[in-house]
């Protein structure tokens, strides 16, 4: 076992396809990863009897430092953070970092913000997760208290970047310049990764398509593959 965190397996949207969800813990042995990354939604809006508390026993068979954030669907964000609070009593390796941040062997600090990121409006958390860029500035105002520790963040929502072939959000992009992060995950469909500043920015790619990525850190290159 690795003394520091090198190789991270990401995906992001589960959208409740437990199956896919079961194939890449599966093989997370085999990947040689080090820790589990994973960017909701994790269930759609739409789903009935949403079961988080299934979604996340079934992440901690990984039996790998896991860090999770839910999606703009993840509403009422009162479950999510229920069957969060649940299992990581029982598995402390499991890490809901919305609004808050973990550790990994590094040490890393890895904090994250999860559902959509406005420029401006009210924080919205009961028909979807949405919230203004003050809040999320705020909740990670506190890092600088950490300035020491190298940083991993977690978002939704993807920066602004020209090379990342789509739209994306300026306010996420100023909030990366501002805390320089080693590493940014971010969301969506397709396997990509840029810099952005010092930054190196990973789309991982979507469970709901069956995409994930291994992350190598110390020598930024990524790894696709397929649980399809």
């Amino acid at each position: 076992m690795r003394r520091t965190v090198r190789y991270i397996l990401a995906t992001s949207n589960p959208m409740g396809d437990l199956e896919a969800l079961e194939r890449l813990v599966r093989l997370a042995p085999d990947t040689g990863a080090d820790a589990l990354a994973v960017l909701g939604n994790l269930m759609p809006k739409t789903a009935k009897g949403r079961d988080y508390a299934a979604l996340f026993r079934l992440l901690a068979e990984a039996h790998l430092p896991t860090a999770y954030i839910p999606g703009p669907e993840d509403a009422p964000i009162w479950d999510y953070l229920r069957e969060a609070a649940n299992v990581e009593l029982v598995h402390p390796h499991m890490r809901n970092v919305h609004e808050t941040f973990t550790f990994w062997k590094g040490p890393y600090l890895v904090a994250g913000m999860g559902g959509a990121i406005a420029e401006e409006g009210e924080p919205e958390e009961k028909e979807a997760l949405r919230y203004p860029a003050w809040v999320a500035e705020y909740h990670l105002k506190a890092l600088w208290e950490l300035k020491d520790y190298p940083r991993i963040f977690l978002f939704h929502t993807l920066p602004h970047h020209k090379g990342l072939g789509e739209a994306g959000s300026h306010e996420v992009a100023h909030l990366v310049k501002t805390h320089n992060p080693l590493l940014v995950i971010v969301a969506g469909k397709g396997q990509k990764h840029e810099t952005l500043g010092a930054s190196w920015v990973v789309v991982p790619g979507d469970l709901s398509e069956g995409e994930y990525s291994l992350l190598d850190l110390k020598a930024r290159k990524l790894e696709t593959g397929n649980v399809r």
